[in-house]
């Protein structure tokens, strides 16, 4: 799952490759709406990331961008601070469009948008498959400024004419490598051929692998690309380590084990299939530890009561 921004962790300079040599090291030094400003320092925010120093400005003058970046570094504000910098607030209609691979990831691009544009006088609305279409009819021909979701509801919204695309000016892919490995290539490029010519894209993704490269060279104009080099992808704030598990059967007892000599507060705990979370669940449950279930199975209420 990915963390809100405001952990950041700061990437050394020398680990940035980039085609832009623009870096703005203040919110203040980069022209922005004092509304917006307003709500990035209410936010909780005091200087931009390294990402947001060299990604914010050749979003707002128009460039297509690239950034390569993981969680932590600052990615959601960097897009929400540039299309909130873009759009216009007195124009009702769509002018910035987010697609992420999943449905929480979506909820939390849109609270973002909504916290940061908090005195702007603008509407974020997400599109999420599990949640009523009609209600995202009905709140799509109201024309938010910002529209944020998952490729699969995006794709059906537009078809059906209700997420207009006329007024768009930017279009964000964000996770943009866990979007394709996911199965989403083929929505991702219909979406692309629904857009006008003149859109801007900004493509955010970890990793670069082949399918995403294919779609920066399909879809994007000579992009600005700002790239961590592969050996400082991994955040350094974060450690990491394993333990070798010989069967199965012991990793119940390994993860006990774990959480009764490591002070654990809070944890997501992966599990490779959906019947597994429900074992494990079941299984922690009765060893007295305070478990929450989620997968794709669920309800979406059910997903977002649990988050």
């Amino acid at each position: 799952m990915a963390s809100n921004d405001k952990g950041l962790e700061e990437i050394p300079e020398g680990q940035i490759e980039s085609n832009y040599d623009e870096i703005t090291d203040s919110f203040d030094s980069m022209d922005l709406k004092p509304e917006l400003l307003r709500g990035i320092y209410a936010y909780g925010f005091e200087r931009p990331s390294a990402i947001q120093q060299r990604a914010i400005i050749p979003i707002i003058k128009g460039n297509d961008v690239i950034a390569q970046a993981q969680s932590g570094t600052g990615k959601t504000a960097t897009f929400s601070i540039s299309a909130l910098q873009k759009i216009d607030h007195n124009l009702k209609a769509c002018q910035a469009l987010i697609v992420a691979p999943t449905r929480e990831l979506a909820q939390q691009i849109q609270k973002v948008v909504i916290a940061i544009g908090d005195f702007m006088n603008i509407e974020c609305h997400a599109c999420i498959g599990g949640t009523n279409v009609r209600d995202d009819m009905t709140a799509l021909r109201n024309g938010p400024q910002v529209v944020v979701g998952t490729p699969g509801r995006i794709h059906d919204m537009i078809q059906r004419h209700v997420l207009k695309t006329d007024q768009m000016k930017l279009f964000i892919l964000d996770e943009a490598d866990e979007m394709l490995s996911r199965g989403f290539t083929e929505q991702i490029y219909d979406i692309f051929q629904l857009l006008p010519q003149s859109t801007q894209v900004t493509l955010l993704s970890a990793t670069m692998p082949q399918d995403v490269l294919e779609v920066t060279t399909k879809f994007m104009r000579d992009p600005v690309r700002i790239l961590v080099k592969k050996q400082e992808l991994t955040l350094e704030g974060i450690k990491q380590f394993y333990i070798a598990v010989e069967k199965e059967e012991w990793k119940l007892d390994t993860l006990s084990d774990l959480y009764e000599t490591v002070t654990i507060t809070q944890a997501v705990i992966f599990c490779n299939t959906r019947r597994k979370v429900d074992w494990l669940t079941d299984k922690l449950t009765a060893r007295d530890f305070t478990v929450s279930a989620m997968h794709g199975d669920m309800e979406q209420g059910q997903r977002d009561v649990i988050m």
